[in-house]
């Protein structure tokens, strides 16, 4: 996937294409029925949709998500957007206008060369769905969430809220009530997929609400990597994204989740991320978040089955007067399982990074380990990072360990480095992707490459630091 320079802005400007519907007005009963009626659900998903919305209605507003009472959702005026092109599976299919778009970010070629399937979703439904014949020949089912809901009923009924429902908190309930677009993978048992999978996901319009909805289950023994990609125009005022991702790795799996968030600044970002690991399963969370103007997300774990084990990186970026409220939660909930939460916050030009962390150990979850660290690199004086961790362990043989470090980049530094021969924006660009080297191991080679160059162009307008 191609970064684009900053005169093409990554986020693209003026995103014009024909849409079929767009739904506008309050969140109401009738709004939701009419999302239902036009994806022509079966009458459990209506019923499904209608009890979360009646749960929104009643739930509070969460008082610890920050800035969140800053969301007026009744600015949103667009909460379910139709492109009138039906979903291809060529790329020739797509209408011109929408098929740049995807080639001024490279998903073609990157498609091409490093993935075994992709699917794209522009606003609130699917736009274009392959899989190479490997997936096909091994009978992994990767279809957007709706045809999911429509083609396979049993399967979708077991994981679809399951691992994150509704009486989580208001945001989800809102999720599922609204919810549109998505992407529904199955694993089958024993099938380890050699090359990821990719979601991207496109906001074209402001004051717009996007609700995918995502489930990946790996069965007995198979394994995948899933990489899921944002991005958006710049827009004048705001747009809400509020989307969810469910995982169910079941025993002796293994489930990587990759995400590389480059929202525009415009973008305020709920993402719900859960998942579950049986017996002996591996779930890892790469996250990546460097764009939005507001961005709260907690990659969580369940780790259900002995020996079950989570890793979960995540990198939070606030270069402007932006806020990053990310971290991880993970609940041992059997015995001798183990988790590893690696936090990394980079803060600058009154940028707030806030990592909100929970780590529990249940009765019963005997000998489980678990290692959190935490580490902030603040660039400025007007900048702040702050570290919210909780633990809970309800085991004595428990052994959890937890460790936060705050830096600066010192004056000194930078002038080693520049009397190396660097420019002060390469060595501050030098040090900064030093400072999340260990992240990069985990990420396939493409994304190394393009997480680079994004974040080479982030900070290559920072002056002096200090």
């Amino acid at each position: 996937m191609r970064v684009l320079e900053l005169d093409e802005q990554v986020y693209l400007e003026g995103v014009f294409y024909p849409k079929e519907v767009e739904l506008r007005g309050k969140i109401s009963r009738g709004l939701v029925e009419e999302i239902s009626r036009l994806k022509k659900e079966p009458e459990w998903m209506t019923r499904h949709r209608l009890r979360a919305l009646e749960y929104f209605e009643k739930a509070p507003m969460p008082k610890w998500m920050t800035g969140v009472w800053s969301i007026d959702l009744d600015e949103i005026s667009s909460y379910y957007v139709k492109p009138a092109h039906a979903k291809v599976e060529k790329w020739e299919d797509l209408p011109e206008e929408i098929r740049r778009i995807y080639e001024k970010l490279n998903l073609p070629e990157t498609y091409a060369k490093y993935l075994a399937g992709l699917t794209t979703v522009l606003d609130s439904e699917s736009v274009y769905t392959a899989m190479k014949d490997l997936l096909k020949d091994l009978g992994v089912v990767m279809v957007p969430m709706e045809e999911a809901v429509r083609k396979y009923p049993d399967l979708v009924k077991q994981y679809f809220g399951r691992v994150f429902p509704y009486t989580d908190h208001k945001f989800a309930a809102l999720h599922h009530a609204l919810w549109s677009g998505g992407v529904f993978v199955y694993v089958p048992r024993n099938v380890k997929i050699p090359y990821p999978v990719e979601a991207f996901f496109f906001i074209g319009s402001e004051l717009e609400g996007q609700f995918e909805h995502t489930v990946v289950v790996t069965d007995v023994n198979s394994e995948i990597t899933f990489i899921e990609g944002c991005s958006a125009p710049r827009l004048k005022t705001f747009s809400f994204h509020d989307g969810m991702v469910e995982l169910y790795a079941h025993e002796g799996s293994k489930l990587s989740f990759v995400t590389v968030q480059n929202w525009s600044r415009d973008i305020v970002n709920f993402n719900n991320k859960r998942g579950i690991a049986e017996k002996n399963s591996v779930i890892e969370w790469i996250e990546g978040s460097i764009g939005s103007k507001i961005t709260i997300t907690y990659p969580s774990t369940i780790l259900k089955g002995e020996y079950a084990k989570t890793n979960s990186t995540v990198v939070g970026i606030a270069n402007g007067p932006f806020i990053k409220d990310t971290g991880s939660k993970i609940v041992h909930a059997a015995p001798y399982t183990s988790s590893r939460v690696v936090s990394k916050s980079i803060s600058a030009k009154r940028g707030v990074n806030i990592y909100r962390g929970m780590v529990q150990v249940n009765k019963g979850a005997r000998g489980s380990k678990s290692f959190v660290q935490c580490e902030s690199l603040i660039l400025d004086e007007e900048s702040k990072s702050y570290t919210y961790p909780i633990i809970h362990a309800y085991e004595n043989d428990a052994d959890i360990a937890h460790e936060a470090t705050t830096a600066r980049i010192s004056e000194d530094q930078l002038f080693y480095l520049k009397s190396r021969g660097l420019s002060e924006r390469e060595a501050l660009s030098l040090m900064i992707l030093g400072f999340i080297r260990d992240v990069f191991p985990r990420l396939p080679f493409e994304y190394v490459s393009m997480l680079t160059k994004v974040i080479q162009l982030e900070f290559s307008e920072m002056g002096g630091v200090g």
